[in-house]
């Protein structure tokens, strides 16, 4: 029953999905991290879905691209992206670490949220609009659960940098040993079925995502001391950037070579 609750507490955070509603308790919340990764697996699968009504109605790139891009938001109701703002917003405050956490519980956005998310999405929309081989799409697809899985590693490994809020609480609840091999478990499936359709563009877009937790791990302790909940939001948009930039690279640079 904890590992059923774990899953619906899982889609309901994560996910603009509707599931039964039930009272948490902190049992339930041991398992909520190895579920995160299939919410990746359903944008994905939409994204990938919908490239190939694409094919079969020849919509346009622009149309396409905008759509594809739109269907994370959709899922997830752009869960991420706030995150992704507010640690936009501190970091580039440069002041303490203590006036950067401040920055993240302030619930306004400034204009280095905008002008970043902005210059995110201008990226984004490039390189996704370069991605033209399926076999390099359903490499992507992927990323979105492998990028999850990464989240959810750091949630449970990474030092925090404060003791409240909901990433604190489900780090603090989650039955660590479990979730960790769980999710380095589903981490070497996903990166293996990439490496399935192609070797070559598998392994470099997971050392993409790998470089991106890295990165991560690192900026995260030197701007804040340690992770929140916004910079694991944070993290989910860099990781899938860099991923789809990565692609994007196969394709120009390599595959039309």
């Amino acid at each position: 029953m904890q590992v059923i609750n774990s899953f619906f507490i899982a889609v309901s955070i994560y996910s603009q999905i509707p599931v039964p509603g039930s009272t948490w308790k902190e049992n339930d919340m041991k398992y909520v991290f190895c579920f995160f990764p299939w919410i990746g697996a359903l944008i994905g699968g939409c994204i990938y879905f919908w490239n190939y009504l694409c094919g079969i109605y020849h919509i346009e790139v622009f149309c396409k691209t905008a759509v594809a891009m739109a269907i994370p938001i959709f899922i997830t109701g752009g869960f991420h992206i706030d995150g992704f703002m507010d640690t936009m917003d501190a970091i580039h405050s440069y002041s303490s670490k203590e006036r950067k956490l401040e920055i993240l519980k302030d619930s306004h956005i400034g204009a280095f949220a905008v002008i970043m998310l902005a210059a995110y999405g201008l990226v984004f929309f490039g390189a996704f609009s370069e991605i033209e081989s399926d076999v390099l799409l359903k490499i992507v697809c992927c990323g979105f659960f492998l990028s999850r899985c990464l989240c959810g590693i750091s949630a449970v490994s990474f030092p925090l940098a404060k003791k409240d809020g909901m990433l604190y609480t489900f780090a603090d609840s989650s039955h660590k040993k479990i979730v960790k091999g769980s999710l380095f478990l589903q981490s070497a499936v996903c990166i293996g079925l990439m490496c399935f359709w192609s070797c070559y563009a598998g392994l470099t877009v997971a050392a993409a995502a790998v470089l991106a937790f890295v990165y991560y791990f690192y900026r995260s302790r030197k701007e804040f001391g340690g992770i929140t909940g916004d910079t694991a939001g944070y993290f989910v948009l860099l990781c899938e950037g860099c991923i789809v930039v990565a692609a994007a690279f196969i394709n120009i640079f390599i595959w039309k070579v």
